[in-house]
């Protein structure tokens, strides 16, 4: 049953609160980071109860917290962020998703507007034919088993040092591209299958590459830090632990659920599936998840070093491509943030929300640490994206979190329902904005009206001062699964 507004206490023009009282079994409250417009979407679903339910989880540690950009999802809503004691509290699937480490990663080109445009076409083809998509694409680069294990501990750094990227590549990773934790042995049979030759693809869905421009500059000092200038063509590429991600996700719901009972779990939605972070079935699913998120990390670095390829063939060598970061967003990460005047040890559940650190984080490479993370928010094909900078409003509020994109506004069978989508290529290619896609629903299952809107979204972002907006990007070319 959705949410009714009457339920909701308005802290400001930002922010509203569920608060723990509204029901039983909430141990803290929901906040919710909309201004009224957005709120109005995000009462037609069921993502308000469901942060409400995630506020209900044991060792949860300050709010359950929901993003502009929160939609219904599998336990979790997505755009939810919750932090789990890590002594005493539960880990959830659900609150990090089936795509393992989908994330998005920001590579700024040498290049023009007014020089890419005229060869436009010819690079989103020659990128739609170097960089697979789809369902079941099959990628350049197939693993075997042991090349496989190596990918799963190592992540990034096994591509890199493979031939697919450059050095410089791995220092502007979240985590350098890999996870320390990872323990391969967790991973299923059946999930290592899936991704021994998927390395190298997008998929499907709301996963693409994307050739942009940046339009604006808001903050000088960090769009310099960050090597962004007005007109310079920059790609975006947002994907994530494919096949091998959605398995270990599914297995591990499958344990987690059959082991609640042991542990005397219960909660308001079989979803939320959750074992105690330090039990077996616990420190099982982490090892897994991090190895799934390491994979994740090799895929987003063979795409670019495809990508680089592509630019090579149309533009020639001296076309450079530099990786300015890479973020996840659905991952459970082990943290240390001040609560209440203490530091605490917890496991930080992002589903559909990106980290936001503040300058000084030891965790934000060098060359960014006096301006702060880079963070990177993708909109719609149609629209725009944007690059933003963490804040310590963040890490005092959020765990160092904001959103992760628009937000879906429309159901895939909605999106699609009356349209054709030679007709959506053309309304977008009249705008200057090229698509390939493997399939038609590639297409409309994406279109731009299926999405919140982009600035409405980071409006309330910057205005909560969870990041600060820092770039405005505009879509060019997108290749699509």
């Amino acid at each position: 049953m959705a949410i009714d507004r009457s339920q909701l206490r308005k802290l400001d023009d930002n922010r509203w609160l569920a608060p723990k009282s509204s029901r039983p079994g909430m141990l803290t409250d929901a906040l919710i980071y909309a201004d009224e417009k957005l709120l109005e979407p995000i009462l037609g679903d069921l993502s308000i109860e469901q942060a409400m339910n995630v506020a209900c989880l044991p060792g949860i540690v300050g709010r359950s917290l929901a993003m502009p950009d929160i939609h219904q999802g599998y336990g979790f809503p997505i755009g939810g962020v919750a932090a789990t004691d890590w002594n005493r509290g539960v880990v959830s699937p659900g609150g990090v998703g089936f795509d393992i480490n989908c994330g998005v990663r920001l590579v700024a080109t040498n290049l023009t507007r007014e020089q890419v445009e005229p060869k436009l076409r010819e690079l989103v083809n020659q990128m739609f034919r170097d960089v697979p998509s789809g369902t079941g694409s099959r990628g350049h680069v197939e693993c075997s088993h042991k090349e496989l294990e190596e990918v799963l501990e190592r992540g990034a750094e096994w591509a890199v040092e493979h031939g697919y990227g450059e050095p410089d590549d791995i220092t502007f990773c979240e985590e350098n591209g890999r996870m320390e934790n990872a323990d391969p042995s967790q991973v299923s049979d059946h999930a290592r299958e899936r991704g021994l030759k998927q390395l190298g693809t997008l998929g499907s869905g709301n996963h693409f590459l994307e050739i942009e421009y940046v339009e604006r500059i808001f903050e000088p000092e960090a769009a310099k830090a960050f090597g962004l200038e007005v007109g310079q063509v920059v790609v975006l590429v947002h994907c994530g632990s494919r096949g091998l991600g959605h398995q270990v996700c599914t297995d591990f719901l499958k344990t987690m659920g059959a082991a609640m009972r042991r542990y005397e779990i219960s909660l308001p939605d079989r979803q939320l599936a959750c074992v105690p972070i330090k039990s077996p079935e616990g420190q099982a699913y982490l090892g897994a998840m991090a190895a799934a998120a390491n994979y994740a990390w090799a895929n987003r670095q063979v795409i670019t070093h495809f990508t680089r390829k592509s630019f090579a063939k149309v533009f020639g060598d001296e076309a450079k491509l530099r990786l300015v970061y890479d973020v996840a967003h659905n991952m459970a990460k082990r943290e240390r943030h001040p609560m209440n005047g203490d530091v605490r040890d917890i496991l930080v559940h992002r589903k559909g929300a990106t980290r936001s650190f503040a300058a000084g984080s030891p965790a934000i490479p060098e060359a960014y640490r006096d301006i702060g993370q880079p963070v990177l928010i993708p909109g719609s094909m149609g629209t725009a994206s944007y690059v933003l900078v963490g804040t310590e409003r963040a890490m005092k509020e959020s765990f160092g979190t904001v959103c992760h994109g628009a937000g879906r506004l429309m159901s895939r069978t909605a999106a699609k329902r009356g349209r054709d989508a030679r007709v959506e290529t053309k309304r977008l290619e009249e705008q200057g904005i090229l698509v390939r896609a493997e399939t038609r629903d590639g297409i409309l299952e994406e279109i731009p009206e299926a999405y919140k809107d982009i600035d409405a979204v980071i409006d309330v972002v910057h205005n909560a001062g969870l990041a600060r907006r820092v770039a405005r990007l505009r879509p060019m070319g997108v290749v699509k699964g």
